[in-house]
């Protein structure tokens, strides 16, 4: 994985808004490294949604995100959503 990532941000979000997104990516970062708590991923996640309700700028971000980490917050997402344990750890 890549260690100076360029994460896809938008100017107009707010600080609030900055703050979910970039929280996202790290988890989505951490659950593809070394693993984070599921449920916290899942919130972050659902949190993002609500504050990019467009799909296809949903998609976009990922497309981006994925192109820089390596790794896709959506197949992070649906694994974590068919995982019941309290931890996840993504194995490449």
């Amino acid at each position: 994985m890549k260690t100076n990532i360029d994460l896809p941000l938008d100017a107009s979000w707010s600080r609030d808004e900055l703050v979910t997104v970039t929280r996202l990516y790290e988890l989505v970062l951490e659950a593809n490294e070394t693993g984070v708590n599921r449920e916290q991923l899942l919130t972050t996640y659902n949190k993002f949604t609500r504050l990019i309700p467009s799909r296809g700028e949903q998609r976009r971000l990922d497309r981006q995100f994925e192109k820089e980490s390596g790794v896709g917050i959506y197949a992070t997402i649906k694994i974590a959503q068919a995982s019941s344990r309290k931890r996840i750890q993504i194995d490449e």
